[in-house]
């Protein structure tokens, strides 16, 4: 084996991904059973080296609903195992959830390992790892690839026992303990949710233990809750709050039951989002906003950081109308959590790092991207506003919304496609048009300011984080807008043999 597997291939930033099964044409499995129970002894190895003084070691490892979910869980454990380290076997369970298996003071654990690919399609998967500092970066992948790949493991003469521990009801009553000790006084602190009823759609991920582990515990009606049973081949809709089609199934279910909120949880539950009682979705810049509305409540003149592709809208909204500061960072989760985790070490306090795809981490939650916290964070406030007789939806009645956003990918055709990208992106900055300006305080890519009156929007180019592409996001004030200030910019990239610019037409 170990001369026919690209090991590097399989790193996608701070996570493992690969092909688990077959079952779509011209991708071949790289991450077999062989393949994972190496990566469990060279994970194994890789938690020595950072403890190097323990003489016992304890791993949990989950899963969430994918097909070859329970093949892998079981081939990591065998590889833990026969290195000597003790397993707790989590079954289905949340992300999260296996980060909090290391900082829970009743086990004594010293790695969390999540078997997931998020909202990927069926035929793949890949591992997460924890341990109570929070997640591995994407050098701790490369050290446990390269690990795995130099295949020089002392094996242990005593294997590592295997316990079954089903922490996903311990990691849910924390949810509930949470929600209960943090409402104001004055409201059923035992059923504060009671009289509201909520839907949840799991997408037949990993995420249905929330309606009844959580939601009904706290006295919600969770009736007309949908794909809350795990099923790996996701026969209903892609696990994903950013999927327009997965969207529309809640925010139909929520008209349909004449429910008070929606929730919806991608496969691995680290991401999440919300449908308002009229069956309006708040996720992507309404979910940052909504958030940040809590939290600078609380935290007032603190820093939000955000993603790059934020809007415009979003930025006015968090500091002039909440009165905040909002740091626009880069892409990736890791990205914005590590940024706010920087900003608070130099002295700027920042409470919450969210990206717009839905990964949001609180700091009081240990900066962990949990979909389900950030839930049980905002059913707190929304307890609270009912004393008041206001819904969560009325934070954000001032948040601007443009008129037109797109986002377009473009395939970039060399190898060589990060030197390329970045140098399409200098010469675009010097190369502007009349009325287009480039923004300040931006950290990567481009991102341009379009002022004409027929554009009044802007556009973020920058390099995809893993793949030869060049996302460029539009937003524009008007009808039309979008259009246009995509014309305008095509003309300024037809001179780039290397691009697939069809995408424009």
């Amino acid at each position: 084996m170990e001369g026919t597997v690209n090991w590097k291939k399989l790193q996608n930033g701070s996570d493992i991904r690969g092909v688990a099964m077959e079952g779509i044409q011209g991708e071949s499995v790289n991450l077999s059973k062989d393949v994972v129970e190496q990566l469990g002894k060279a994970f194994a190895q890789w938690i020595r080296l950072k403890r190097p003084n323990q003489s016992t070691y304890v791993v949990a490892v989950g899963m969430d609903s994918r097909l070859t979910g329970p093949d892998l869980k079981d081939a990591f454990a065998c590889g833990l195992s026969a290195m000597g380290v003790d397993v707790y076997d989590c079954g289905i369970a949340s992300t999260p959830a296996m980060f909090m298996t290391t900082v829970d003071k009743n086990y004594s654990i010293d790695a969390g390992v999540m078997i997931t690919a998020s909202h990927l399609p069926f035929n793949r998967n890949g591992l997460k790892f924890f341990t109570c500092e929070g997640g591995a970066n994407k050098s701790d992948i490369t050290e446990i690839l390269t690990i795995a790949e130099q295949n020089q493991f002392v094996t242990s003469d005593k294997k590592g026992i295997v316990k079954q521990l089903d922490y996903i009801s311990v990691y849910s009553q924390l949810l509930v303990s949470t929600i209960r000790s943090k409402v104001k006084t004055g409201v059923d602190n035992t059923y504060p949710l009671k009289g509201l009823k909520i839907i949840v759609d799991a997408g037949n991920g990993a995420g249905g233990f929330f309606a009844d582990k959580v939601l009904a515990e706290l006295g919600a009606d969770i009736s007309g809750s949908q794909f809350l049973e795990p099923d790996g081949k996701f026969p209903n809709h892609v696990p994903n709050p950013e999927d327009e089609e997965a969207m529309q199934f809640i925010c139909e279910a929520v008209i349909r039951q004449k429910a008070d909120l929606g929730i919806i949880f991608d496969t691995d539950v680290d991401r999440s989002a919300m449908v308002d009682q009229d069956g309006n979705p708040i996720n992507r810049n309404e979910l940052i906003a909504l958030i940040s509305a809590v939290i600078l409540d609380e935290h007032p003149d603190s820093t939000i950081v955000t993603d790059s592709i934020t809007s415009d809208g979003l930025a006015w909204f968090i500091e002039e109308h909440l009165k905040g500061e909002h740091h626009r960072f880069k892409r990736g989760y890791k990205n914005v959590i590590n940024e706010a985790i920087r900003l608070n070490e130099a002295g700027k306090e920042s409470w919450l790092a969210i990206e717009t795809s839905g990964h949001a981490a609180l700091k009081e939650n240990y900066f962990l991207d949990d979909g389900a916290f950030l839930v049980a964070k905002l059913l707190i406030k929304l307890a609270d506003l009912r004393l008041e007789n206001k819904t969560l939806a009325q934070l954000i009645e001032e948040l601007p919304r443009p008129q037109e956003s797109k986002e377009i990918r473009i395939a970039i055709k060399t190898d060589d496609f990060v030197a390329y990208g970045q140098k399409i992106i200098e010469e675009l900055e010097n190369n502007l048009l009349p009325d287009w300006t480039k923004v300040p305080k931006n950290y990567e890519g481009i991102r341009v300011k379009c002022a004409s009156e027929d554009e009044d929007g802007w556009f973020l180019l920058r390099l995809s984080l893993h793949d030869p592409m060049i996302p460029i996001n539009i937003e524009s004030n008007i009808k039309g807008g979008v259009l246009k200030i995509a014309q305008r910019l095509k003309s300024l990239l037809l001179k780039y043999d290397q691009l697939d610019l069809k995408v424009f037409d």
